[in-house]
């Protein structure tokens, strides 16, 4: 049986636009600085949660203002 070759050319322009687009208007950027080391130490405590990075940091925010009784308004 003959493998089927990818036709896949990458994102087209139209896409990287929409996909910049959706990022100027629905989400802002945290830079997280981390010791050597670190990143790779939370990024397999998300793996292990089945999480992103991205969403395993968020829940970690969002779970330390909920249980210090931080009322942000």
């Amino acid at each position: 049986m003959e493998e089927k070759k990818s036709t896949y050319k990458g994102s087209s322009d139209a896409m990287r636009k929409a996909i910049a687009k959706y990022q100027a208007e629905k989400v802002e950027d945290i830079k997280v600085r981390v010791p050597k080391g670190q990143k790779e130490y939370y990024k397999r405590a998300a793996d292990l949660d089945n999480l992103s990075l991205n969403q395993f940091i968020i829940n970690a925010m969002d779970e330390k203002i909920q249980r210090d009784g931080l009322h942000i308004d």
